[in-house]
């Protein structure tokens, strides 16, 4: 069966968060960037019949982070972070000197692991260029891209470990890597596939036109 992807807008940075289950009506979900104050999102969660097994974290930008130690903690479970930016998550100080309520991930992940829970596997993938350790999570023709890639544009790259080269070589080893019809889960905004970022993204125009 499909996945099935909820999307919840977080906090003054509107940031996405992803509750993904095996199936509607899973008891169990894998949450992605929880990164603002939980307390409506396990609302939601409980009116879904579900709770949280799991947290996975793309990259260590406040506005992805931010609610990670309290719904780690209320919800007593188990916290997925990448290697290149834990350092980050678990001192509580992100790019640009902002707090965050500091925790110390169970689990560091990086390009090639694979992560299960709530019946799901996860293929961890290396993008770095909008922060240098920034990763995401594929399952099941589902790209979870964090700030790497969006619905008609990309990542900053201004802030520090940002690299404009480097996040394009990471959008061009996706592309490579998995079917154009890949559903986009971004950090921000509304979904998109892998083929509609190709052919339309205006910053992916360099790419266009060596796959032309």
């Amino acid at each position: 069966m499909p996945l099935v992807v909820d999307s919840f807008v977080m906090g003054p940075f509107q940031s996405n968060c992803y509750v993904v289950r095996s199936e509607r009506g899973a008891a169990e979900a894998a949450v992605i960037d929880p990164g603002d104050d939980p307390t409506p999102l396990r609302l939601e969660l409980a009116g879904m019949g579900a709770r949280t097994a799991a947290i996975l974290v793309t990259h260590t930008d406040v506005d992805h982070i931010g609610g990670v130690a309290a719904l780690a903690e209320g919800a007593g479970v188990d916290v997925w972070a990448p290697s290149g930016e834990v350092d980050a998550l678990r001192n509580g100080e992100t790019r640009g000197g902002m707090r965050v309520l500091p925790h110390d991930p169970e689990h560091v992940v990086s390009g090639g692991d694979e992560v299960f829970v709530a019946g799901i596997t996860f293929d961890v993938v290396d993008v770095p260029g909008h922060s240098a350790g920034h990763i995401a999570f594929h399952a099941d023709g589902h790209l979870f891209s964090g700030d790497l890639l969006f619905a008609g544009s990309v990542g900053r790259v201004d802030l520090p470990g940002g690299d404009w080269d480097t996040l394009l070589a990471s959008v061009r080893a996706l592309l490579d890597r998995f079917p154009g019809d890949t559903v986009v889960h971004p950090g921000h905004g509304p979904a998109t596939t892998l083929e509609r970022e190709l052919q339309t993204n205006p910053f992916l125009r360099d790419l266009r036109a060596e796959s032309s």
